[in-house]
């Protein structure tokens, strides 16, 4: 249900702010001061952008300039984004104008039905205005390939997609929303910022109708697609969970779960840290933004939290910032490699992960992950700390191939925090349609909860 209704980053906040809500949790302005308002043992929240999420619970006994059990993953995946100028024709269809948002499988988009979602700014009266988060789990658009009579031998035997001309989506004919388009222009009436009219009007009104709104109080949207069809258990046994957005909702919905119940648990009464979730948007684009992992949201959190603990104002320096960075730890989560039966020689010999056979340990010595040899420790005594027998595996990239990367890099550069990269491991990234196994949903909560649990005993042990 969560990856279902979590069809973009505005959508997956939304949908973990409403867990969070009823699991007590307290949202926080992130306008105002946190000294006063956050106490020990209480749990919290507060949203960037709508898009990013930072969520907490403080130890019953935790001090200011004490540690931060941190768990970062990311809410946004490759999608087709609707451009500014949303209008577009041709050959007699009312067409979408998009753009590809991330290292999409662009292919895989290919007749597929697909809804709308995103956000939309709506104004009230003004200069007042307002943000609504909509889903249109209808099949609104559709990419349709090129049949096969008119593609040749070569075309049809080495499918390539021209991002700009290919992937326009159709929403209907022209003969038949010609007209109700004439009907919307006239009642939006004036448009005093040019805006509308370069929108195509039956969008619009879909939107306005979701949210029951007039077309003429829409002052500006950002709005993507998404496959309609919903998450669902596969393979003859159900052992796979076949979904869009995997990477990395599943890790979302993971690190989620566990900070909920470890919220709830008699450990918090005698932590003497923070235990911290910060999911980021804008991960596949490179995180360089205002709300992504390389802004100071990860550094903001971490001194405001400690400050609101201080007990008075000059004790407020960064010599407790700076004790709380040395003995926080954040696990970097994010998608893995699966070991591929039909492509098994694109992984490593000795390090091909298997689905339903643990979380991953991602090293790369160039530091394309954050993993060294004292993080990749912690999180093995992580996973032994518990009586569950938490399985963990080892990957490392081709040394003939390119290695992707993840937030734990900028994370550490940018915090000073030790960080290991780790991940459920998962076939057809970045397609529309991925898969993973179900059983690692289960490995990944343990190893999480029991990272909240046992973190701090396993870190007295260390120094440096």
């Amino acid at each position: 249900e969560f990856l279902t209704q979590a069809t973009d980053p505005f959508l997956a906040v939304k949908t973990c702010t409403e867990e969070l809500d009823a699991a007590g949790f307290v949202k926080l302005s992130k306008r105002e001061p946190f000294g006063g308002v956050l106490k020990p043992g209480g749990s919290y929240y507060y949203t960037i952008n709508h898009s990013t999420l930072v969520a907490f619970t403080v130890g019953a006994k935790y001090k200011a300039g004490n540690g931060f059990k941190i768990i970062g993953g990311h809410t946004d995946s490759p999608y087709l984004k609707v451009k500014p100028i949303s209008k577009r024709a041709g050959s007699g269809c009312v067409q979408l104008g998009v753009e590809c948002y991330g290292g999409g499988l662009w292919h895989t988009w290919f007749d597929r039905d697909l809804g709308i979602s995103g956000r939309v700014l709506v104004r009230t009266s003004c200069p007042e205005s307002e943000q609504h988060i909509v889903r249109i789990p209808k099949p609104v658009a559709r990419i349709s390939t090129l049949c096969i009579h008119l593609q040749t031998a070569e075309e049809r035997g080495s499918f390539k997609v021209n991002k700009e001309e290919h992937l326009s989506p159709i929403l209907g004919t022209q003969s038949v929303l010609e007209r109700e388009a004439k009907l919307q222009l006239n009642k939006m009436g004036d448009d005093d910022d040019h805006w509308k009219k370069n929108q195509e009007p039956e969008l619009l009104k879909l939107i306005a109708s979701e949210i029951g709104i007039d077309t003429k109080q829409i002052a500006n949207f950002e709005l993507g697609l998404f496959d309609c069809q919903p998450a669902s258990l596969g393979g003859i046994k159900n052992e796979f969970l076949n979904s869009a957005r995997l990477d990395n909702l599943a890790t979302c919905f993971v690190a989620l779960e566990s900070i909920v119940d470890y919220s709830k648990s008699d450990n918090v009464s005698e932590d003497d840290a923070i235990s911290l979730i910060a999911l980021f948007d804008h991960e596949e684009i490179g995180s360089q933004s205002t709300h992504g992992a390389g802004s100071p949201v990860m550094s903001e959190a971490v001194s405001r939290i400690t400050s609101a603990f201080a007990e008075n104002t000059h004790s407020r320096d960064p010599e407790l910032h700076a004790s709380a960075v040395r003995r926080s730890f954040i696990f970097s989560v994010d998608m893995a490699h699966a070991v591929h039966p039909n492509y098994a020689n694109k992984h490593e010999r000795n390090h091909g992960p298997r689905m339903n056979a643990g979380v991953v340990i991602k090293t790369n010595q160039n530091q394309r992950y954050a993993t060294n040899g004292v993080t990749g420790f912690i999180a093995r005594e992580v996973a032994r700390k518990t009586e569950k027998n938490i399985p963990l595996q080892e990957f490392v990239v081709r040394s003939d191939c390119p290695c992707g990367t993840t937030i734990g890099p900028i994370l550490s550069a940018n915090t000073g925090i030790r960080t290991v990269d780790l991940g459920m491991p998962q076939l057809s990234m970045h397609s529309c349609r991925e898969v993973m196994g179900i059983a690692d949903l289960t490995n990944g909560y343990n190893l999480f909860k029991s990272f909240f649990d046992n973190f701090n005993e396993i870190d007295e042990c260390l120094e440096g």
